[in-house]
């Protein structure tokens, strides 16, 4: 049997770095899509995240005769479908908060998921919280705090920050649980594709039908709008995910974690770029606070990880 030849780390680093930056597009993306649509809130955004989901559960079909359902072990499915409604969650919080709050506020806080990831797995899974995982945590929290002060003061998108970073927040509660379930639904046999195949397309389903309960339609847009959409299923979800999904198998995923963290910054930059928004300092702040608290939790977990293994 022929093995795989090993890639070089700069071959694999390139690839991380253009996967960081799709999803980076992510935050700019859904604001030109607000901008052209003359639309945002609750409704609108419903129909980018259900678009989102719904384009890319479609590229995905061809995943779903290749799944082993035979093989799976009990809970897989059910781990999987939950998932996506964990995702559909997480889309529908964030996407909205860019209606009311900074790009930097919003990426920065959606982002700390590896610290919930790890409280979580506290309590789900028994695992112990490394001391320096601990004071990541503190760290996180005190950024978290500086960035909800600060944007008293921050000239943001609209009146109601605290809103927008409470959903980016929450939007970041649920991809944690979306990460912890896929994981025990590949633990039980699912392939990263026929997972993310089934969490795609529950997420799509649970979405569909939001938009037009909320009285949003899908139709009237400016066609420009739905290139933006067709993008943002294109770039961050289909290019940026799948290459962060690959890095994981490649090198080591606290690597992978520590440049994600790069996602709020890379999209500040073009959110200035693009709309000259620029947050107010303490905003700023608080974002640098927290996600080096977020990058010490990581790699403080990793460090435990890898204590309990030895």
């Amino acid at each position: 049997m022929n093995l795989p030849k090993q890639r070089p780390n700069w071959s694999i680093a390139l690839v991380l770095i253009i996967g960081v930056l799709a999803v980076s597009t992510s935050s700019i993306l859904i604001r030109l899509a607000n901008l052209k649509a003359g639309a945002g809130g609750f409704g609108f955004s419903l129909v980018l995240a259900a678009s989102r989901l719904t384009l890319s559960a479609l590229i995905l079909l061809p995943a779903w005769p290749k799944i082993q359902w035979k093989t799976l072990r009990p809970g897989a499915r059910r781990y999987a479908a939950a998932a996506g409604l964990c995702l559909a969650l997480h889309f529908a919080l964030w996407i909205t908060s860019l209606s009311y709050t900074s790009i930097a506020a919003s990426t920065a806080l959606v982002t700390t998921s590896p610290v919930w990831v790890a409280l979580l797995s506290r309590f789900w899974f028994g695992e112990k919280i490394s001391k320096m995982s601990i004071a990541g945590i503190t760290i996180a929290l005190v950024g978290g705090m500086a960035i909800a002060v600060g944007s008293a003061g921050d000239p943001g998108v609209g009146n109601s920050q605290l809103l927008g970073n409470f959903l980016a927040l929450s939007g970041s509660w649920a991809v944690s649980l979306y990460l912890l379930l896929g994981r025990e639904a590949q633990r039980r046999g699912l392939g990263i594709g026929g997972y993310i195949a089934i969490a795609y397309t529950v997420s799509a389903i649970v979405l569909l039908p939001l938009p037009l309960i909320f009285g949003t339609s899908y139709t009237g847009y400016p066609n420009i709008v739905y290139w933006y959409i067709l993008l943002t299923a294109a770039l961050p979800q289909l290019v940026g995910h799948t290459i962060l999904n690959w890095a994981v198998v490649q090198i080591s995923p606290t690597l992978v974690t520590l440049a994600i963290l790069f996602e709020p910054v890379a999209a500040s930059c073009l959110g200035y770029l693009l709309f000259g928004e620029m947050p107010a300092p303490a905003v700023l702040a608080g974002a640098a606070v927290l996600l080096l608290g977020v990058a010490t939790a990581t790699v403080g977990a990793q460090k435990s990880q890898s204590t309990v293994n030895s």
